[in-house]
């Protein structure tokens, strides 16, 4: 047994071989699913229902304005004006706001890997190592271990604001957010259910539409199949790049969405990418060093993540064609300051860029092959592929009768993930057969969606004043 790590003397072993450290015990200790049931009495299911805002909740405003706080001063106009577009702009906005919000209401002790921000327009579409399309989260800067139950709860509010910025009814918006519970929790009964390795490796993507029932969603994930296949660095540096003397590209300035920086800028940028190689397998080394670094442009993305410093990294191989790869700061979780209240105390992280990293690699079945971290002018950035065949469908453009299929598909996605750090049989024992949990989160659903739908028009009576500065259209 040389070099395997074993419990201290006195563990009882299990045959010839001692208890080993990071794995489980035989026999098992008592029954996760029942474990999971017996939470019931202390947090009944209906309690989910149950949504408390107190007098010291922070003005939504003063919550925007915290939130820009460490961002780019010349770029939180456009963030603010993408949050104003609608009240679902305003909650992909504002992840602080509703963390202070969700450790106020009731939770199961139970923590997993969250995504930290799992609204429904964090999920989509992305390439594989073999060219493939893998369908998953993809967005991972609040990512933190907490309550299940965060995850859970923020894309069913999300789900009724995007239906209803798509036309929907009520009952379809509350349909769709109790139908996005029900497949979580469907779909981690299903996981308890398997051994362990198939658990780990459930429900392929080729499967997905008819587990979550999401068959009127075919026609759209095909048109965003068609459009993340295009949607490479090459037709990028196409268009954003233009060629230099010596045969190489360089980017091209398109205010305020893509700009060049300083040359000692982009230089530290460019620096970076030599510690991040330490952070990525020895396997992926040979690939990159067939790649010359050419250049380096600021480009502005996403909503909550505007005004924080994100670069665009130039590659060519010997043929000239392109890699771009995206440096993006990673700033603290925006959870991380309500965590402690839920009685999920967050130590702080050694290493933001690292956090996201890890945290996105323990939920996604198959991540970016170069995904990585690193550092510039002492701040943490992750490093991974920008334009790697990446779709997404718009929750809010949907037609209204398929929100709820959006749900279903999108609720046994999160099921999937959050199985991959916490045990299925003990989330599944909790949320067991019937739809008390359905029906009490969706309740919840629809009442943060009005809550939401007021801070909106806070936010835009503070435009409309002056007291905050909104840039729109950008």
């Amino acid at each position: 047994m040389t070099g395997v790590a074993v419990e201290p003397a006195g563990v009882r072993a299990v045959g010839r071989v001692p208890r080993l450290r990071g794995f489980a015990q035989w026999p098992p200790a008592g029954s996760a699913k029942r474990q999971g049931k017996a939470l019931r009495a202390d947090v009944p299911r209906a309690a989910h229902q149950d949504l408390v805002v107190d007098e010291a909740r922070p003005d939504a405003v003063a919550a925007v304005e915290e939130s820009n706080a460490g961002r780019l001063p010349e770029l939180t106009p456009i963030r603010v004006g993408r949050m104003a577009a609608s009240p679902f702009a305003f909650l992909r906005g504002s992840a602080g706001l509703m963390g202070y919000d969700l450790a106020r209401t009731p939770v199961t002790g139970i923590g997993t890997q969250l995504c930290g921000d799992a609204h429904a327009a964090n999920f989509g579409l992305y390439g594989d190592a073999r060219g493939g399309l893998v369908i998953d989260l993809n967005d991972f800067d609040e990512t933190v271990h907490g309550p299940w139950e965060w995850d859970l709860k923020r894309l069913a509010a999300s789900l009724v604001l995007a239906g209803r910025e798509a036309g929907a009814g009520e009952d379809t918006c509350h349909a769709a957010a109790r139908d996005a519970v029900g497949a979580y929790r469907r779909t981690m009964r299903l996981l308890a259910k398997l051994p362990a390795l198939d658990a780990w490796n459930a429900i392929a993507d080729e499967e997905l539409v008819s587990h979550a029932d999401a068959h009127d969603l075919l026609g759209t994930l095909e048109r965003v199949s068609a459009k993340a296949r295009a949607n490479t660095s090459g037709r990028f540096a196409a268009r954003s790049t233009e060629e230099c003397a010596d045969g190489g590209r360089r980017f091209v300035d398109a205010p305020p969405v893509l700009r060049r920086v300083p040359d000692a800028e982009a230089a530290a940028v460019a620096a970076s990418l030599e510690p991040y190689l330490s952070t990525l397998g020895a396997d992926r080394h040979p690939l990159l060093a067939r790649y010359a670094v050419q250049d380096v442009a600021f480009r502005v993305v996403g909503t909550g993540s505007v005004g924080t410093r994100s670069y665009v990294v130039l590659l060519l191989d010997h043929r000239g064609e392109p890699l771009v790869l995206q440096v993006k700061e990673a700033r603290p979780s925006a959870l991380a300051p309500h965590l402690a209240t839920a009685g999920f105390p967050v130590p702080p992280a050694e290493h933001e860029g690292r956090r996201v990293v890890l945290g996105q690699k323990r939920m996604q079945v198959v991540s970016d092959i170069l995904l990585g971290w690193t550092t510039v002018d002492e701040r943490g950035f992750q490093v991974r592929q920008f334009r790697n065949r990446k779709g997404s469908v718009d929750p809010a453009a949907l037609a209204p009768d398929q929100v709820d299929d959006y749900g279903r598909m999108t609720g046994a996605l999160l099921a999937r993930a959050h199985s991959h750090s916490a045990d299925p049989r003990l989330i599944a024992g909790y949320c067991g057969k019937n739809e008390e949990l359905d029906d009490a989160v969706a309740d919840f659903a629809t009442a943060y969606a009005d809550l939401t739908e007021s801070d909106h028009a806070r936010l835009m009576e503070a435009v409309r004043s002056g007291r905050i500065a909104a840039e729109t259209g950008v």
